[in-house]
This record gives structure tokens, sequence and C-alpha cells, in this order.
């Protein structure tokens, strides 16, 4: 039998729950372990539960998503976050970077969309939606005079890596495409986010885009 991912959900809507519940519940390999309607709840459920995934709505009352994500990132509960938004233009969206949710998706993506992010987050690959990452990228067009990368360049395998991160490939496909090992991308990724100021791979994956490195 394959593995099951945990998912919880968490929407201060009813019938969002209901629908996403409901299509998630229908495959074998989900399984929808529990559901929150704010963040504090989440925090809460991510605790006792466990999840593998979490789906979380930016726009709740007592606690909103991005407080909820830096709660569970701050405990470290674990639990892959997936934002979920309205609107391309919603600005909870560039936080939630800073945050850590590892992916991405408008309200209005198909529900074969939502399935996949739900997968390759569980993988440990980001999920950017094209107009997400490019609300992102146009934040990032003008990065704080305060936060600069370092002067040290990357060097050639540290570019390989960051665009096959870019391509949305986990740590052990990096390492079968590189023939290394997982332990040596590891250290490149940090070395990379070190050098460049960023706080994850989502980061690491939008800087790429920004520079050229890699492309949508």
């Amino acid at each position: 039998m394959s593995e099951v991912i945990r998912v919880l959900l968490v929407d201060d809507h009813d019938i969002v729950r209901i629908g996403v519940r409901s299509f998630l519940g229908s495959f074998d390999d989900i399984d929808v372990v529990g559901e929150a309607a704010n963040g504090q709840e989440a925090v809460k459920l991510a605790a006792e539960l466990s999840p593998d995934i979490i789906l979380m709505d930016m726009l709740m009352p007592v606690m909103d998503g991005i407080q909820a994500i830096r709660e569970i990132r701050d405990r470290k509960l674990g639990g892959r976050v997936i934002a979920l938004t309205s609107f391309a233009t919603d600005d909870k969206l560039f936080p939630a970077i800073k945050a850590g949710a590892m992916g991405y998706l408008l309200k209005d993506s198909t529900p074969d969309e939502l399935l996949e992010a739900v997968r390759r987050v569980y993988r440990g690959e980001p999920s950017l939606a094209p107009d997400i990452a490019r609300k992102v990228l146009s934040e990032l067009s003008h990065p704080a005079d305060n936060i600069k990368p370092t002067p040290d360049p990357l060097t050639p395998r540290e570019v390989e890596t960051i665009q096959l991160v870019a391509k949305g490939k986990s740590n052990k496909a990096i390492a079968a495409e590189l023939f290394v090992s997982e332990a040596t991308v590891r250290t490149h990724m940090t070395s990379i986010l070190s050098k460049l100021h960023l706080a994850n791979r989502v980061e690491a994956t939008l800087y790429a885009l920004r520079e050229g490195i890699a492309s949508l």
C-alpha cells in the first residue's frame, strides 16, 4: 500500500472545507485528518494530529494564516503548509513565504491543481501557481537595501542545485540528477540560502526566477 498523505484543512468557510474534504477524500492516498476554522485552531490541531500537509487559508478571524504558519514553524510542529488565497494580489501572500509555506494556491484553481499541489509539497517540492509566482517576483523586484546577497558568488554546483530547486525537484531527485548524496545537496542548499540571505527553498526558487537563473 502506498503512503497516505495526512491533510489538515484550515478555512473559516464551512462550504470550502466541505468541498475540499469531499474532493481530497476520494483519493486512496489522501486522508483528511482534521479541520480548523481559524489559525488558532490550526496550531492546536497541528500539534495534536501531526498532519503531513496543512491547507491554510490566509484571511481568517481570531488568528490569520500568516501568524498560524509562523507559530507552527516556531513551535516545530511539522506539517508542510500550502497557503490558500483568493487573489494573486493578496498582500498576505508574500509574507507567507517568509513564514515558511511551501505551496501557494489560488482558490479558483482546478481540483487537479489542488491535488497536484498536495502531492508535490508532500514530496518536498515547492508548488507555485504561475500567477502567484509572478506576483511574488514583482514584490521581490526591489529587495531591501539592508539585506543584500553576499559578494561570494554561487559555485557552479550551487547554480546547478538552485536551477533544479527552481524546477520543483526534491533533494532526492536533485541528488540523483547530480550524482551526489542527499547530504551533499543539503549542504549546497545551506550554502545557497546563507549566501543569498534567503529563508527557504521557495525563496531560492523565486530568486532564481528573478535573476534569470531559471524560468517559469
